[in-house]
């Protein structure tokens, strides 16, 4: 089963490569869609893909990239209709 989230990740998550690391972690999970940094300092993500690969980057998240220190991840479910092809990093 396909399922996606809107997740947003705070803490010290801008200026550590994050984004760059969120796009790598993604494509080895064989998801798909976005992430970017927000203007309060937090970063967002969509991600999709199977159940077992978004509970994963879920988990990742809260590990972050060397540097990074993951204050908290929230999720929420998102509509699949809104997921692009492939995973790109969009701001």
């Amino acid at each position: 089963m396909t399922r996606a989230a809107t997740v947003r990740i705070s803490g010290r998550v801008q200026g550590v490569s994050f984004r760059f690391w969120a796009r790598e972690e993604a494509e080895r999970l064989g998801l798909k869609g976005w992430v970017r940094n927000e203007p309060d300092g937090s970063v967002q993500a969509l991600i999709a893909g199977s159940d077992g690969a978004v509970a994963m980057m879920l988990e990742r998240f809260w590990e972050g990239p060397s540097g990074a220190v993951v204050a908290d991840v929230r999720a929420e479910a998102a509509d699949i209709a809104d997921v692009p092809a492939g995973f790109r990093i969009s701001g």
